[in-house]
């Protein structure tokens, strides 16, 4: 980059003063590092050493903006005399460790993203500009006049005040103001200041706190768990826990938590959703302590977020606990990994960065060289594929811890049974008898609002997104149509705007069927669990209060309900639209369903109390729900897998979506189809290209979306196929008229 600052001649200084170039990592589109001079009091004096990992200030164009530097080197491409100089070094120590840039490296390179954008990505928010990684605090500092009234003796009647004046001889010191102080201050021997909090060295992690809470006697097989990862040679091990719902996965974690943090090391958790966070904060808490944990996850406020990543950084806190982008908290002495729900989608990321963090987990477990344990009733089938060769250890818990039975499950056929507000005759039945045993029923039904289409009885008009390829969800609450797909919001209309006569509502959601059940059972409590009426942590934690003390007895919700939450009085669930993703064009649908199928059912009958699971078809004759019916989840599991492996789709290959969208349909398919072109001129013989094609739903938020489908037997053949690749299209013309990304092992087709 050319130097337009006054900052003289590099020829001016010494030769070995400026020859050292940093490549510096921004938060730009552009697939790239850019080269600079160090700062010119560096250059000049030394008294500065820049480090890899570090940020600094750098020009950039007309901007000034914040950087991450990755590497130092002798010299650039960039001609000497073009190089512009770094502004100024922004930390005095790296905020990322090698080890860190290491997994950022990776990150950039296998999901083909920048790597300034990924850097950005691991930071919070405040961090990406130039606030400083040391909190200020307050404290106070002696004045001259302080220091020779010390000197002379002139406290020796306030013992109190001549203390404190004598701590701050040594110093300044970020005491609490009392009235010593005040009283110091007044007779202008001390003063107020603004001091950088004095962090603890992360290399030195405080010793583990005495547990707050006794741990349980383990089941045999969540011992011999935890005694086959303990006892196993020291190192990276990748763990795969199947667990039945209710068989004490957490309790494993906690036991495994214990024994890494007496070894001075530090733990990092995963969970798919905010929504589980609280519940596993509270178990680790209650185990633990509040003060050696950190959460981290998107719903945290920017200072909350900046709080945690400091506190993780200077190790203050052994255990963080979050969601997706907790991958990249910055624990310089890790000792093991868990990673919960591990088969959840919500693990991968669909904007931006598009990685997911359970793999990112495992790559970071093998730079570490710890262990890592992937923990799920309903693994993914990547993992199971992994067992199967080698590659992860299976654990079973195949019992509930508490002694509990499995749940018994049915299936209703909708076709021979009486349905009244999308409920089934023998399912209300049920819900009553289990109400009048004092038991709590849960009814599931993946779909929120009231009624997911509004329709005219006389033109047959249907309230569409006027941004999307979509109907209006009714939600009449809110007295409105919404786009569950844009976030389109509009009044909910009286009559047709088409022909003016009367409309309906067609199907249920939440919503509906929580006034449905308010009619048909006016005396008891009902909690709806969705994304409607739970917004804020708080809202979470009063619903889910109600629940636990019993005073809400039914309870209506989305997937939001389906794993990870324990409700000891809940006997009865109710699964209202098993239909839904039996017959997808996306061949992870049957995968998912299943998945929630048995996590939802899980919910049922955990304690002492027999559960009942009930699941509402029209298709009781399907082999998904015959096979889970008939043989659980591992009959699914090893039908669905023979399926993949004929249809030659993941785990048994590997595929990248290329995806593009416009204003217009043309200009996202005519790139895709240039693209395609370019493949073919230098794709390997065994990689498949499919498309370009509209997707499912083509027009969404205004734009068309369309995309490009690769696949290959083999990773290592996929990527060295995508970076040179993805170096050509950025040339095409046609990708100046597009927005386009590359998605690589995409979870969703579209």
């Amino acid at each position: 980059m050319s130097d337009s600052s006054q900052q003289g001649d590099p020829q001016d200084y010494p030769q070995q003063l400026w020859t050292n170039v940093l490549s510096v990592a921004l938060d730009t589109p552009l697939r790239r590092c850019f080269d600079y001079l160090p700062p010119l009091c560096t250059a000049i004096s030394g008294d500065l050493t820049p480090l890899p990992g570090m940020r600094v200030r750098v020009p950039f164009g007309r901007q000034q903006l914040t950087g991450i530097i990755v590497s130092i080197k002798e010299q650039s491409e960039v001609p000497s005399d073009k190089l512009k100089r770094i502004l100024s070094v922004i930390d005095s120590q790296p905020v990322f460790d090698a080890q860190l840039l290491k997994l950022l490296s990776w990150t950039a390179s296998y999901y083909h993203a920048p790597l300034g954008e990924v850097m950005a990505t691991a930071l919070p928010t405040a961090l990406r500009g130039p606030t400083a990684l040391q909190a200020k605090v307050p404290g106070w500092r002696i004045t001259e006049s302080g220091r020779e009234a010390h000197n002379l003796g002139e406290l020796k009647r306030t013992p109190k005040q001549a203390k404190l004046l004598g701590e701050l001889i040594a110093g300044p010191r970020p005491l609490k103001a009392d009235p010593s102080l005040r009283s110091l201050r007044e007779k202008g021997w001390v003063e107020s200041i603004l001091l950088l909090d004095s962090p603890q060295a992360s290399s030195a992690v405080p010793p583990a706190p005495s547990p707050t809470e006794a741990a349980p006697t383990l089941t045999t097989e969540q011992s011999e768990a935890v005694t086959r990862i303990l006892q196993h040679p020291a190192g990276f091990t990748a763990w795969l826990l199947q667990g039945v719902t209710g068989s004490g996965k957490t309790e494993v974690y906690l036991q495994l938590a214990e024994a890494t943090l007496k070894t001075h090391r530090q733990v990092l958790v995963l969970v798919p959703e905010i929504g589980l966070t609280p519940q596993l904060v509270g178990r680790f808490t209650q185990r633990f302590g509040a003060d050696r944990i950190a959460v981290m996850h998107s719903g945290l406020t920017d200072t909350t977020r900046l709080a945690a990543f400091r506190d993780t950084f200077f190790g203050r806190v052994r255990i963080v606990l979050g969601t997706r982008s907790a991958i990249f908290a910055p624990l310089s002495t890790l000792g093991l990994l868990i990673v919960d729900e591990e088969h959840d989608a919500s693990y991968k990321q669909q904007e931006g960065v598009r990685y997911s963090a359970r793999d990112l987990a495992l790559v970071r477990a093998q730079l570490a060289d710890v262990p890592i344990v992937l923990g799920s009733a309903t693994p993914s089938l990547e993992s199971l594929h992994n067992v199967s060769r080698g590659r992860y250890q299976p654990l079973t818990l195949p019992r509930r811890a508490t002694g509990a039975q499995p749940p018994t499950l049915r299936l209703l056929d909708l076709r021979q049974e009486k349905v009244t507000a999308g409920l089934a005759t023998t399912s209300l039945q049920a819900i009553d008898r289990h109400l009048q045993a004092g038991s709590q029923v849960l009814l599931y039904i993946n779909r929120r609002g009231y009624a997911p289409t509004l329709a005219c009885t006389a033109c047959g008009w249907i309230a569409p997104c006027q941004e999307c390829d979509a109907r209006m969800t009714v939600h009449r609450q809110a007295d409105a149509l919404r786009c569950h797909h844009c976030g389109a919001e509009r009044p909910l209309p009286r009559q047709c705007p088409t022909c003016g006569h009367g409309l309906r509502t067609v199907g249920q959601g939440t919503e509906r069927v929580e006034e449905s059940l308010a009619e048909l059972f006016p005396t008891t409590e009902i909690a709806r669990l969705d994304r409607d009426v739970v917004r804020h942590a708080r809202d979470w934690q009063s619903t889910m209060a109600r629940i636990r003390s019993g005073t809400a007895r039914i309870l209506v919700g989305t997937q939001m309900v389906a794993k990870g939450h324990d409700f000891p009085d809940l006997t009865l669930v109710v699964v209202i639209n098993a239909d839904q993703g039996l017959f997808s064009t996306d061949f992870r649908a049957a995968e998912r369903l299943a998945q929630t199928m048995v996590q939802v059912a899980g919910r049922a009958g955990r304690a002492h109390k027999p559960g009942e699971v009930l699941i509402q078809t029209e298709y009781p004759e399907h082999p998904l729900l015959r096979s889970l019916l008939d043989g659980g989840y591992e009959a699914f599991a090893a039908a669905a897998m023979q399926e993949r492996q004929e249809a030659a789709w993941p785990p048994f290959s590997h595929l990248a979506a290329l995806r593009a969208s416009a204003l217009e349909l043309e200009p996202a398919i005519r790139f895709l189809e240039d693209a395609r072109n370019l493949a073919l001129k230098r794709a390997p013989r065994a990689l498949r290209l499919l498309g370009p094609a509209p997707a499912p739903m083509a027009r969404r938020a205004s734009r068309y979306h369309a995309q490009l489908l690769l696949e290959a037997p083999e990773r290592s053949a996929l990527q060295r196929f995508l970076a040179p690749w993805i170096d050509a299209i950025e040339t095409l013309p046609s990708a100046k008229r597009v927005r386009w990304s590359l998605d690589v092992d995409p979870i969703d087709l579209f």
